[in-house]
């Protein structure tokens, strides 16, 4: 993301992890990890939705985990159908997250679905402080339930996954969607209103 984000591997299920980690100027306050879009389609942790979400976490004060999932970059391992994507984030989460630190979960697209599932295998032991879903891939995969607080943005003009699908996920759980007038699944030309929706739904 810049100059001193830390690259690194990390032992995973399916072989070795690639993290970039993003540390804010003073001592984190937590630890956010952020999930990327689909990998069969261009996915890796340096997708700029993803990379948003890191600068919107270190503004906040978070250290920023980004990884690529089995298969990308230097990830070793191959696609698994979501499946073992899931397992990916959680051995980021459990080798990254601190213990005295709230933990918090994003994710872009598939990675949306990821981090649902993760969240929801976690709630009952390690439950994380807040889930961010941008675009989630709620017409092709299973996103999972979410807690109350979750924040949930989505392009109203989104061409991969339908507004549609989003509120029909939504509308069962009374979950509140962040609708972005007029704007995309990859938010082109809007990455500093993502932002910025970001970082104060986290002030309110």
């Amino acid at each position: 993301m810049n100059a001193h984000t830390r690259r690194l591997l990390m032992a995973g299920p399916a072989g070795a992890i690639a993290l970039a980690i993003d540390d804010p100027a003073a001592a984190p306050r937590g630890v956010a990890v952020i999930c990327h879009p689909h990998p069969q389609h261009g996915g890796t942790m340096d997708n700029k939705v993803a990379q948003t979400l890191a600068r919107a976490f270190v503004q906040l004060g978070y250290r920023a985990v980004r990884f690529n999932f089995r298969g990308v970059g230097s990830s070793e391992g191959a696609w698994d159908d979501g499946r073992g994507e899931i397992d990916d984030a959680l051995a980021v989460i459990a080798q990254q997250r601190e213990a005295a630190l709230p933990l918090a979960l994003a994710g872009f697209s598939f990675g949306a679905y990821v981090a649902s599932q993760a969240a929801a295998r976690l709630a009952d032991s390690q439950p994380v402080e807040r889930l961010v879903l941008v675009g989630p891939a709620t017409q092709n995969f299973q996103v999972a339930p979410v807690a109350p607080g979750t924040l949930v943005i989505h392009g109203e003009s989104d061409e991969v996954v339908p507004l549609a699908a989003t509120l029909d996920w939504a509308r069962p759980q009374s979950m509140p969607v962040v609708v972005v007038p007029g704007v995309g699944h990859f938010f082109h030309g809007q990455l500093a209103l993502l932002k910025t929706i970001v970082t104060d739904a986290w002030h309110r």
